[in-house]
């Protein structure tokens, strides 16, 4: 099996409704987000998948929440905005691209908001 992973960033805003703390306040970050996809095979390249389609995949996913506030963007008009349910958004979008090729299926996607603190999102 192997394991291929692609990284990218966006910058956005948000606040946790309902956190008692400074979350509950208007802040920003600088976030970082890992795509990590598997393959049993290679194709005819001895590849899994170009690296350059998948972060092209996942930059199509993340261009709605980079400079936005992301309060404002659905799902998170409902749902808060955490790094958890980030995550879990980004990896639903991302399935609905990747999964359509035969050979790649998605495993994961870690959410990372600071240097030290990240949230992962996969399917059993």
């Amino acid at each position: 099996m192997f394991e291929l992973m692609v990284e990218t960033y966006f910058s956005s805003a948000h606040q946790l409704r309902g956190y008692k703390g400074k979350c509950e306040r208007l802040h920003g970050h600088n976030w970082k987000v890992q795509v990590y996809v598997t393959s049993e095979r290679l194709n005819d390249l001895d590849i899994a998948i170009d690296f350059h389609e998948l972060k092209k995949l996942t930059n199509e996913v993340i261009v709605s929440l980079d400079h936005g506030f992301l309060n404002e963007i659905f799902p998170f008009t409902e749902k808060n905005p955490s790094s958890e349910n980030i995550a879990k958004w980004v990896y639903d979008s991302l399935k609905k691209k990747i999964n359509n090729d035969s050979n790649v299926n998605l495993s994961a996607v870690t959410v990372w908001e600071s240097e030290t603190a990240s949230a992962t999102y996969y399917e059993d």
